[in-house]
């Protein structure tokens, strides 16, 4: 059994995660191998939020260079998280905004 800690992994911070803030829509970097089912039960856990919806992206590497070296950024996976309209938010992102 995987522990909620090990499935969400950090928040996405960005413009357009924000954005989505009003519609009680948050994004998280979660385990490449967590499942739609584990990552709401995780943050239903950690938040004590209603889960209405997971979405996953599975983000690829992409080719990045720096000077004369070429590498690869990390592969990893996005999930954005809907939570029901009687839910109430997540306070860290309260203070955000």
């Amino acid at each position: 059994m995987k522990l909620s800690q090990d499935i969400i992994i950090k928040p996405i911070i960005t413009e357009k995660s924000m954005d989505m803030l009003a519609d009680k829509r948050y994004v998280f970097e979660v385990a490449a191998n967590a499942t739609k089912p584990e990552i709401a039960a995780a943050v239903e856990e950690m938040f004590d939020v209603e889960v209405a919806s997971v979405n996953t992206i599975s983000m690829k590497k992409k080719p990045k260079r720096l000077g004369v070296h070429f590498g690869y950024t990390g592969e990893w996976k996005k999930a954005i998280i809907s939570l029901k309209p009687s839910s109430k938010t997540i306070a860290f992102f309260d203070s955000m905004n």
